[in-house]
């Protein structure tokens, strides 16, 4: 039996009636013609579909449909299907689902809908629609109940798995499921729990794969295999645009269990992202240890593209730096508002200051790879991705298969970043199975990570600011220039701006008279899409700006920044939605509270701040450091978040914390350079994460009460951290470091 209820424009609820009994609840397009896996029918929970499974013992099953990087989705995901069915969480179980892909028309139907992590809207489209399938699951089971007892529906509740009867009979959920499953559902949206019912949402739950990390068990892509798959090693060239000079394959060839060397290159007119990052050649081999043999015997030689070769990152910056100081024009006006020049007439003080940050690389833990199997009809992946549709469509397109006939599993990622977004090994690892008619199993390496990577781009700030009479911050003009993470992707040219700069950032709608100006420059180096981009980098030259005007004005940094801000209250934003400065102004009273911040002038250390939003989520950084000698010590790190209502606050902690130590990790040590169009980076000895003892012992998290829809989190706490180090630098060593890596400029300046 199946179902329809509505849920929204081309979505619906699909109940069906596994031949075991059980209750198999799930979410697709309103046009997709869902198959039941046979997983869901029985008791091997090994394989999950689009579903929430109650089995007949009670047990329930779900799926969650985002790929999980370390940003807790598998867990808040399912707890939030899991509130709305009432369901005891100690009898839950989760499985990652992959790719849910069928066919209309020979075109896709994405039968999970969204299935995308990394980039912030994970819960918000969670909390959209996921509450429904869980509402769905309870009211069969509420009706089943009524049912069988002859008494009103509306007289029962749910509890941690049973159904309660008015005079407190307890029917557990296993019971009920097989009569459930044959109940019509209604033809309307199922109201849902009043918040002061939640019994899972906005309580602690650990990461439901936690105890499989902490004992080795988790099984990520880079762990899959097929037993008669090859096993893929790739040497890249140098320049992304280069091309194979010459090679001897024989010496590779040569090796035990060498089976072939297979030269590939990036195809013509695809975006970056979408095929092979650079000209490649493979060795495919029976294991590991031979193909990394054999391609350590490969006798080859690159050369470069004219344009390519010449690429200096040393040069690229100059030529910003000089840009910026000249009256050109800007490749884009981001913002423009007020007269700036009317203002310039009123100054009391003019205050400038220039940020230089570099180019960066992702450093994921879990290196690339894919596994991949080709038969003639159908198409086999494991791939670690944040974005599982995106994968599927370089398949598809390599392939030219249905859409249906690509499976895509994926397992829980080793780190994304932003570059599990492209998909290049995936091209390279399809390509590559192509040619040899075999199942292949790519591995890259963390050294071709680094040397093969599509990098944040550096970037350099130029903010004038007039301060009048009263203090007040009367006039903004900000530069930035850098290369595009959009070039080459199919987006417009008056629209390369939008992953570099942002037409709402800190201070835009604050000051009456703002503009914004970005400065495209050409590089042949590849970019994509960067973890926090393309707050991160603008965060840190506005927020450690606004600390160098309260110090010209001889302040308290916080005394600037509530002047800046003004009174609580609702600033439309550009494109739509509203700057609440009521909940900025909160987290930052929350973090200058817990580190105490009324004691800032008088401390032996050095105290910092920043603040920042995104996308209806306010977060603020106070950081305590000390100088000893030449040593940096980041003594204490608070952190405070408003993002609305909180799925998991230990998740949402986790979260907050290591993304508070991924950007202060970027921010001190490390820095990709290109000379001659090659990077120089070669290996982590070279590109420096930060070690334990650079880092803070502890990051005090301080999640904000709020009942508003929630909010994105993964990067969330990136943008501030970075410039509150810098600003508490500032007051330990009188050193005012406007260059990253902040180390390197420390240690030069003092």
């Amino acid at each position: 039996m199946s179902g329809v209820i509505g849920l929204s424009r081309r979505r619906f609820l699909q109940v069906l009636a596994g031949t075991a009994g059980a209750l198999v609840v799930g979410i697709g397009e309103s046009y997709a013609d869902v198959p039941i896996p046979p997983a869901m029918l029985g008791d091997d929970f090994g394989e999950l579909g689009p579903y929430v499974r109650i089995d007949r013992d009670g047990n329930v099953l779900i799926g969650a449909r985002d790929p999980d990087t370390g940003t807790g989705t598998a867990t808040a995901l399912p707890r939030i299907i899991a509130e709305e069915l009432d369901a005891d969480w100690t009898r839950v179980s989760v499985i990652p689902l992959g790719l849910g892909v069928q066919a209309r028309d020979g075109k896709p139907v994405w039968t999970y809908g969204h299935q995308r992590s990394g980039t912030g809207d994970s819960i918000p489209a969670a909390w959209a629609d996921l509450r429904q399938a869980g509402a769905l699951a309870r009211w069969l089971i509420t009706q089943a109940a009524a049912r069988r007892l002859g008494v009103a529906a509306d007289r029962l509740r749910c509890e941690a798995g049973v159904v309660i009867t008015p005079d407190g009979r307890r029917f557990p959920y296993g019971s009920l499921v097989e009569a459930a499953s044959k109940i019509d559902p209604p033809n309307a949206p199922l109201p849902l729990k009043a918040p002061q019912r939640y019994t899972l949402v906005g309580r602690p739950a650990g990461d439901v794969d936690a105890r499989r990390i902490v004992t080795g068990q988790t099984r990520y892509a880079i762990d899959a295999h097929y037993a008669d798959a090859l096993v893929a090693v790739l040497t890249q060239c140098p320049w992304a645009d280069g091309s194979l000079a010459s090679i001897e394959t024989a010496p590779a060839l040569a090796i035990k269990g060498v089976v072939k060397v297979v030269p590939i290159r990036p195809e013509a007119d695809v975006p970056p992202g979408q095929t092979a990052i650079a000209p490649a050649v493979a060795v495919l081999a029976e294991n590991t240890w031979a193909a990394l043999r054999g391609l350590a015997e490969l006798k080859l030689e690159w050369k470069p593209a004219a344009n390519s070769a010449a690429e200096d990152s040393g040069k690229i910056e100059a030529q910003a730096i000089a840009l910026l100081d000249t009256d050109s024009a800007p490749t884009t006006r981001v913002r423009d508002d007020g007269d700036l020049a009317a203002a310039g007439r009123k100054a009391v003080r003019r205050i400038e200051a220039t940020y230089v940050q570099p180019w960066l690389a992702h450093a994921t833990p879990e290196p690339m790879n894919c596994l991949v199997r080709l038969d003639k009809d159908q198409a086999t992946l494991v791939v670690p991705t944040q974005a599982p549709q995106q994968a599927w469509a370089v398949v598809q397109r390599l392939t030219g298969l249905a859409p249906e006939k690509i499976a895509i599993e994926v397992p829980r990622v080793g780190g994304g970043y932003g570059r599990r977004l492209d998909h290049d090994y995936v091209a390279e690892a399809v390509m590559l199975a192509k040619a040899v008619d075999k199942p292949v199993r790519l591995m890259w390496t963390h050294e071709q990570g680094l040397a093969h990577d599509f990098y944040r781009s550096g970037t350099v700030h130029k903010i004038k600011a007039i301060v009048g009479r009263k203090r007040q911050v009367i006039a903004w003009d900000q530069r930035m220039a850098s290369a595009s993470a959009l070039t080459g992707r199919g987006v417009a040219a008056d629209r390369l701006w939008s992953s570099e700069v942002g037409a709402n950032q800190l201070p835009a709608g604050l000051v009456a008279n703002y503009r914004s100006d970005w400065y495209g420059l050409a590089s042949a180096m590849p970019r994509g899409p960067f973890r926090g981009e393309p707050h991160v980098s603008n965060a840190f030259a506005v927020e450690s700006f606004i600390d160098e005007i309260a110090h010209t004005l001889r302040e308290d940094p916080l005394t600037t920044r509530l002047r800046l801000l003004g009174e609580a209250r609702q600033i439309p934003l550009a494109g739509g939605g509203m700057l609440d400065i009521g909940r900025l102004l909160n987290v930052l009273k929350l973090v200058t509270d817990r580190i105490e911040w009324k004691n800032w002038l008088h401390n032996v250390n050095g105290m910092g701040l920043a603040c920042w939003h995104i996308d209806g989520a306010y977060v603020a950084h106070a950081v305590e450091a000390a100088m000893h000698g030449d040593k940096l010590e980041i003594v204490r790190v608070v952190c405070a978040v408003d993002v609305g209502r909180v799925i998991n606050p230990m998740g949402l902690g986790g979260q907050v914390a290591g993304a508070t130590l991924d950007a202060l990790s970027n921010a001190l040590n490390p820095a990709i350079t290109f000379k001659d169009g090659q990077v120089q980076q070669q290996g982590f000895k070279d590109y420096p994460l930060a070690s334990m003892a650079q880092l803070p012992n502890d990051v005090e998290v301080i999640l904000a009460p709020n009942d508003r829809a929630p909010t994105g989190a993964s990067f969330l706490a990136m943008p501030s951290a970075a410039p509150a180090l810098a600003n508490a630098v500032f007051r330990a060593s009188a050193v005012r470091v406007r260059r990253l890596p902040l180390m390197k400029e420390l240690l030069r300046l003092l």
